[in-house]
This record gives structure tokens, C-alpha cells and sequence, in this order.
């Protein structure tokens, strides 16, 4: 009896975590779609990309908004209501799909789709081993960390030294962005799952951690996107 109940509560908490894990994803592939649609859209409007790449305080306005609302829902996630956190998550995958339109300018729609569908089978295998596996994927997302901190500090040092961002050492920053994005979509899986308050679906708390979670999926994927196009993206 002991053994039953027991195989049953397993099989319980299972169930549980896999209806917070297809939240996550639901939301995540919203928040994709979303920024998607709005990218596609601004790309076909010449006034729109003109006023987003000809106006500075507009560009850098768009984000620093995207910085500020990452910030603000990393920080404030346990505060705020799970409509509020929903809120902040759709208005960042929004803000992205702004910035995100600009790339139908350097690259072709074609090698566009082509990384897209890469990205998506590409995160779906990563995503799946992080779900499954009962490795302890803890050193692989902090060696990730501490190498995407290295990847963030010579992105700046670009802006201020663009010479610095040669063919070649484009190609090795896509090559670090797949390694490293893979590896943090394994481990972010990983956490996600294992983060999972058992015994409080449905209520205010899990709904701000399914957004949560959405969140960081999203952004492991947008980057893994952004650093395949990098790579194998043909340019116009």
C-alpha cells in the first residue's frame, strides 16, 4: 500500500509539473508569435524602420525600455500581480518585435525563415534534454553565465570600437552565442522544472512563475535565433 501510494504521488507531482512546464511554453510561443508578427509587420513599413533607425532617442529609447522591463520583472516578479507580470512580459516581446525588424534589412527573408526553423528544431531537442535528463545541468548554466557576461562585455566594447567586430570575430561571437544559448536552454529547462511549487497550481504565485519561465525561454531563444542568423544568415 505504501509502495502504491507512493508510485501515485510520484506520478502526481509528475502531472503537476508537466502542466506548469506546457504553461511556460504556451506562453513562451505567444510571446515568439508576438514578437513575430510585430517584426514582420514594421519591416514592410519603410516610414516605420526609418523612424525606428533614423531617430537615435527613438532606437535607444526602444532599448533601454526592453532593459528596463527584463529589469523590473526579474526584480519585482514575487511583488507584482500575475496580470501585471503578464502585462510587462507581452509589452517586452512587443518592444523586441520593434528592434527585431531592423534584421529584414541586413539579412534575406529567406535565410530569415531558414535560422528561424533551425532555432525552433534546434530548442526543442535542448529543451527536451533539460526536461528529462537527471543530470545536474548547475555547471553547465554557470560556466554559460560567466561566458555570456564575456560575450555582453565585448558586444559594448563594439559600440565604442566597431572595428573591433571583423568578419571573422563576427562569426566567432555567433559561434560562442550557439554554444553558449544551447547550454542555457538545457539548464533554464532544468531550473524551470525543478522550480515548480508543487501544490500551488492555479493560484496567483504559479501563474507569476509560469511567466517567469516563459520569460527566460523566450529570451534563450530569441538569442539562439540571433546568434544561428548571425552565422548562416545571407546578407542583402
Amino acid at each position: 500500500m505504501n509502495t502504491y501510494n507512493m508510485t501515485r504521488s510520484e506520478q502526481s507531482i509528475s502531472e503537476e509539473n508537466a502542466r506548469f512546464m506546457s504553461g511556460v511554453y504556451k506562453w513562451m510561443s505567444f510571446g515568439i508569435i508576438l514578437t513575430s508578427f510585430i517584426s514582420f509587420y514594421v519591416s514592410q513599413s519603410k516610414e516605420l524602420v526609418s523612424l525606428i533607425i533614423g531617430n537615435k532617442f527613438i532606437f535607444y529609447g526602444l532599448l533601454i525600455a526592453q532593459l528596463g522591463a527584463v529589469f523590473y520583472l526579474s526584480a519585482k516578479v514575487k511583488t507584482i500581480s500575475s496580470m501585471a507580470a503578464t502585462i510587462i512580459y507581452l509589452l517586452y516581446a512587443a518592444l523586441t518585435g520593434l528592434t527585431l525588424s531592423l534584421i529584414f534589412l541586413i539579412y534575406t527573408s529567406e535565410s530569415i525563415q531558414s535560422a528561424f526553423i533551425l532555432t525552433a528544431f534546434s530548442f526543442a531537442g535542448l529543451s527536451l534534454f533539460g526536461y528529462v535528463t537527471k543530470r545536474d545541468l548547475g555547471p553547465i548554466g554557470t560556466f554559460c553565465h560567466m561566458a555570456l557576461w564575456g560575450m555582453i562585455g565585448f558586444g559594448i566594447l563594439t559600440i565604442f570600437f566597431p572595428s573591433l567586430m571583423t568578419s571573422g570575430a563576427s562569426k566567432i561571437y555567433g559561434i560562442c552565442g550557439v554554444l553558449i544559448f544551447s547550454g542555457l536552454t538545457a539548464y533554464d529547462t532544468q531550473k524551470i522544472k525543478s522550480s515548480n511549487i508543487i501544490g500551488n497550481e492555479g493560484t496567483d504565485e504559479d501563474r507569476k512563475e509560469t511567466i517567469y519561465g516563459a520569460l527566460t525561454l523566450y529570451l534563450d531563444f530569441i538569442n539562439l535565433f540571433l546568434s544561428i542568423l548571425r552565422l548562416m544568415g545571407r546578407r542583402k
